[in-house]
């Protein structure tokens, strides 16, 4: 009986194992990053002010208003977006 039972549950894990995948992480696609310094592309860092980025980078090509609570506002550069929270910079996003 041992042997059927053995046999049986190796049947049930070879059919579902053509079920399982994985994805591919491609890290070189991550280090190509531009930096976020002289060498890279400049963007605002966490904590700035809208009036220190704009006195910085100049007017956005694009202002959206402000959505949700706490207040999240985007302003659209042509090499990146920043999004603020309230007055200060929480993240920037470069453009591919």
């Amino acid at each position: 009986m041992k042997p059927i039972s053995t046999l049986l549950l190796v049947a049930a894990l070879s059919s579902i194992a053509p079920l399982a995948s994985a994805d591919v992480l491609l890290i070189d696609a991550i280090s190509e990053a531009p930096a976020n310094s002289g060498d890279g592309l400049l963007r605002p860092r966490p904590g700035q002010t809208m009036d220190a980025v704009r006195a910085q980078f100049g007017s956005p090509s694009e202002e959206l208003p402000w959505v949700g609570e706490p207040p999240i506002t985007r302003w659209v550069y042509p090499g990146f977006t920043v999004y603020f929270e309230n007055e200060f910079v929480i993240n920037t996003v470069v453009h591919r």
